[in-house]
């Protein structure tokens, strides 16, 4: 059995005890760890609605209720994976480059013991010192984006290159992911010039529009994505305005006319046979969020990503 499992809610109640993703334990360690989740409480890359730095807590506290096995999966997730919770990053609130500093360096050290890293946003600006870790410890990485928008805009306010629009541009000018082998799926909304779109496959990367992946089942999309992906490792970042914010309204930038629930965590499921190397669940502003129903879709999401991941290593 795996080192590091959750606390048994068959023996205690889902309310006690301290908040940690899915109970699981809270040790920072790197030792017969497979799969690490951290808090990313940061915000102030945010350009309209901020409070997502209490996105991780929420998260955390819809999560109790996650059960080890995944029936849509066929798998026994911590029975899988030795995970922890490895707490929150201490971030510099109001100060972007700081915080990303702080970000990448708690997480070089998992990334460098291979241990899989799962990040609780936040808001998308911590994808990329994300990305800096793992980069730099696995090489540059297939991307695979549930997103409404692509976060590939190059600056803000008279040129500000680091906000939670633009951190995949930064990876793409930095080299950390591989754009030919990266999926940006569920674009939809007003954009500020009719070649906002093209921008992402110009750029090499594979996209999808909301209406263009409703047209097409998960098992379609999944064999897009693992043929996009082919063998090289991935980084799954899932925005959870993703999904139309009748099912996800606690969130800074919403876009209607997106995927159900339902839907979205179909798309995802379908994304097997990828080896993964991290990935993270982003936006979840708790403030707009009445009865945790983002926060529970966003666990949903995390807990998803650590099936996925123990597919791969069960499959290995």
């Amino acid at each position: 059995m795996p080192r590091y499992q959750p606390a048994d809610s068959l023996a205690s109640p889902r309310f006690s005890g301290v908040r940690t993703f899915a109970r699981l334990p809270n040790v920072q360690t790197t030792v017969d760890v497979d799969v690490a989740v951290i808090g990313l409480p940061f915000d102030t890359g945010a350009t309209f609605k901020v409070g997502a730095r209490f996105g991780p807590e929420a998260i955390r506290s819809a999560s109790v209720l996650l059960r080890p096995y995944n029936p849509e999966l066929d798998v026994q997730v911590f029975n899988t994976l030795s995970c922890i919770d490895y707490g929150d990053v201490s971030v510099v609130p109001g100060f972007i480059q700081e915080s990303h500093a702080a970000i990448t360096a708690t997480l070089q050290p998992l990334a460098a013991a291979g241990i899989i890293t799962l990040g609780l946003g936040g808001d998308h600006s911590v994808a990329l010192p994300e990305l800096r870790a793992l980069a730099a410890a696995h090489g540059p990485l297939a991307l695979v984006q549930f997103d409404s928008h692509g976060d590939l805009w190059d600056s803000y306010y008279g040129g500000q290159r680091y906000t939670h629009g633009t951190p995949f541009r930064r990876a793409v000018e930095e080299g950390l992911i591989i754009p030919e082998r990266s999926v940006q799926l569920g674009m939809r909304g007003p954009l500020y010039g009719s070649g906002d779109l093209q921008l992402a496959r110009d750029m090499g990367f594979t996209m999808l529009t909301t209406t263009e992946l409703l047209r097409r089942t998960p098992q379609e999309i999944g064999d897009l994505v693992r043929a996009t992906v082919g063998d090289h490792l991935a980084f799954l970042s899932f925005d959870v305005d993703f999904f139309d914010p009748a099912f996800a309204p606690g969130t800074g930038t919403p876009e209607v006319g997106g995927p159900t629930s339902f839907q979205g965590l179909a798309y995802l499921r379908a994304c097997t046979g990828i080896r993964w190397a991290g990935g993270d669940v982003v936006e979840v502003l708790p403030a707009l969020d009445h009865g945790q129903i983002t926060a529970h879709l966003a666990a949903q999401a995390g807990y998803e990503f650590l099936s996925l991941s123990a597919l791969a290593r069960r499959g290995s």
